[in-house]
């Protein structure tokens, strides 16, 4: 894991295509904002979590081992 340091309104570019930038810092969270192009999902990643299970539910797969495989 890379862990990266910024000022409120600094920024982060990923291979040209993402910038991430800090808004806001309050009560311990930080609220960030992500510019990437519309092919590439961004998700919270408990949401992802449950995009993942939902597809693997609508394949008929019920392995707990093919879950914890894909997290």
């Amino acid at each position: 894991m890379l862990i990266i340091t910024r000022k409120l309104n600094e920024k982060i570019v990923i291979d040209d295509d993402i910038t991430i930038t800090l808004l806001d810092l309050k009560d311990n969270q930080a609220r960030i904002g992500i510019d990437a192009p519309r092919h590439i999902g961004v998700y919270r990643q408990e949401i992802y979590q449950r995009i993942k299970e939902a597809n693997l539910e609508s394949l008929d797969i019920n392995d707990s081992d093919m879950l914890d495989a894909l997290s």
